[in-house]
């Protein structure tokens, strides 16, 4: 299962994988059919997603809390039947922020993530405090909900992966605007089950990635594969299905997997003009094509 290989791996990938022929790695984000937000997409099912996925070869899907309802142990088991993992859960609610949620909110999300036998609980900040300045204080109190989250989060078998934003999110949506800030909270944490989400979406931009990951020992949990659009249309629903950007995919996974990510790569693309309005066979079917010709 290649989220605990992450998890424990202590050694720095010297060889890059190899995707041509071979799929095992590759999972599934559900936010790519538009499962992350009510009435998007084209309204598939969880279970037909997952037979979709392992038709094709996919080696894990990651699901949203919104679709899951109260049939996390049954989707669960429904996946690992089909020859899937389950590469993780979208999301806690946010923990910073005017739109924070309260702390049986966010516990509640890692009992689904337990029920779901999901390895990984993604976190998303939230933005800066009512009244701060600055994004300091905002991310003294992350580390002080993170301190708490962690520990139940790891009596519950999950482990928690901080994804930093791009900085167009900063203010309402993160506090966490580079790796090395997520990796600075990691740090004030200093929890064994908290680690990193690294999706190109956010980091594509940022050339210091890599001598941050080199001189860190926090453990990459995740890692997202999209495309940034040259002329994007909508910050958050106009991203771009790999190759159709300007990210430069193999250097990012050389980099990550450098780092000694070993996991699987996730497709997560937000795209409510484009890809979700396709016949979701297609865009499974394009990202298979992509995976093994560009990522």
């Amino acid at each position: 299962m290649f989220q605990n290989e992450t998890i424990t791996c202590d050694v720095r990938a010297l060889v890059m994988r190899a995707f041509e022929n071979d799929t095992t790695a590759l999972a599934l984000n559900t936010a790519t059919l538009g499962h992350n937000l009510p009435g998007r997409g084209a309204g598939w099912d969880s279970k037909r997603v997952i037979d979709a996925c392992a038709e094709r070869g996919f080696g894990a899907i990651t699901f949203w809390t919104q679709e899951l309802s109260e049939n996390a142990y049954e989707i669960g088991n429904y996946t690992k039947s089909a020859g899937l993992e389950i590469s993780g859960l979208c999301r806690t609610p946010y923990l910073t922020g005017t739109q924070a949620g309260s702390d049986s909110e966010v516990r509640k999300t890692i009992d689904i993530a337990a029920e779901l036998d999901a390895d990984v609980l993604t976190i998303v900040t939230g933005g800066t405090n009512p009244g701060s300045k600055g994004i300091v204080e905002s991310q003294k109190v992350l580390a002080d909900r993170l301190s708490k989250f962690s520990e139940y989060a790891k009596e519950n078998g999950v482990s928690l992966a901080l994804e930093p934003l791009n900085p167009m999110f900063g203010g309402n949506r993160t506090v966490l605007m580079t790796t090395q800030d997520a990796v600075h909270v990691c740090n004030m944490v200093d929890a064994e089950n908290l680690g990193l989400a690294i999706d190109v979406y956010h980091v594509w931009w940022d050339a210091t990635l890599e001598q941050t990951l080199k001189s860190t020992e926090v453990p990459i949990l995740g890692y997202h594969i999209c495309d940034w659009l040259e002329d994007t249309s909508d910050m958050l629903l106009d991203r771009g299905m790999m190759g159709d950007g300007v990210a430069d995919l193999r250097e990012i996974r050389r980099i990550v997997e450098e780092a000694g990510y070993v996991g699987y790569c996730e497709v997560e693309i937000f795209s409510s003009e484009h890809w979700w309005q396709e016949d979701p066979a297609h865009v499974l079917d394009v990202i298979v094509q992509r995976y093994k010709s560009l990522c």
